[in-house]
């Protein structure tokens, strides 16, 4: 069973200490490949040093997340588009908005927003699209309206780290979007209810991730002391959803891991 983790913010200073034994907890645990999330100024040229250290293994995303929507200025789009020169880099995002915690103003968001997508657009009609790696929350309304402006004009797109209603997730299959699963899966207080919507996701559209260091699993025995997630539990996360969509462990990894590798244009990874 191989698997493909596709947010880890792997750059995250928690890992700084033993980066490089969570990656060999990774692979023990059958992660075979993952995409290290960058979503800031800071940290998406630090997703790409990532990846160029470990090729294959690692890949990279470039973006700007809501939260940090006040620091895309035009030199930040410059630095974006420069990073997505590097084959390394092989989506744009992480982008969206985030109108939950508002960390940065709205305008502010909307307009990273806009022009994080002119990027993705900007890609493909130079025949090289790279799909969206994409943020909502408590913003469905303005996202799918931005997300029109684009409609055709872009590489794919999934909505990572699905956590919304059941009429947001079909919004967002009605359109062939992706949806992205975590560990908010195993939280009885606020996941309960996508034990039932992850049954109405087609497998080409499903994939999984661990957000981590965020989004420990709740039900993961026995919790690590310091309560960090990390890919190696990305196994844990996929036993559940097989349970809830009533597969074999075995089905569930195996279709995760093809969507994602067709998804992101992956090379080798095949369950």
């Amino acid at each position: 069973m191989l698997l493909v983790d596709i947010g880890a913010n792997l750059t995250h200073d928690s890992f700084d200490r033993d980066r490089d034994a969570v990656l060999a907890r990774a692979r023990a645990a059958g992660v075979a490949q993952m995409v290290v999330t960058g979503a800031s100024r800071e940290h998406s040229p630090l997703a790409l040093q990532l990846a160029q250290a470990h090729p294959g293994v690692l890949f990279a995303t470039s973006g700007v997340h809501p939260h940090h929507a006040t620091e895309y200025t035009d030199e930040c789009d410059a630095e974006m588009r420069a990073l997505h020169a590097h084959p390394q880099v092989v989506a744009v995002g992480e982008c969206g908005l985030d109108y939950f915690r508002d960390f940065s103003p709205r305008p502010a968001q909307r307009r990273a927003f806009e022009r994080q997508l002119q990027i993705g657009a900007d890609l493909a009609a130079a025949g090289n699209p790279k799909p969206l790696f994409l943020h909502q929350r408590d913003a469905h309304a303005d996202f799918l309206a931005i997300m029109k402006d684009f409609e055709g004009r872009t590489g794919p797109a999934v909505v990572h780290c699905f956590t919304g209603t059941r009429e947001e997730m079909f919004d967002y299959l009605d359109r062939d979007w992706h949806i992205g699963i975590t560990g908010w899966l195993c939280d009885e207080r606020r996941g309960a209810h996508l034990r039932e919507l992850v049954k109405n996701i087609p497998a080409n559209r499903l994939m999984v991730e661990t957000d981590a260091p965020y989004l420990l699993p709740r039900t993961l025995k026995p919790m690590p002391r310091d309560r960090r997630n990390e890919p190696a539990f990305l196994s844990h996360i996929v036993e559940e959803l097989a349970r809830d969509r009533g597969e074999a462990l075995e089905t569930t990894a195996a279709a995760s891991t093809a969507t994602a590798a067709a998804f992101f244009r992956l090379p080798g990874a095949t369950a």
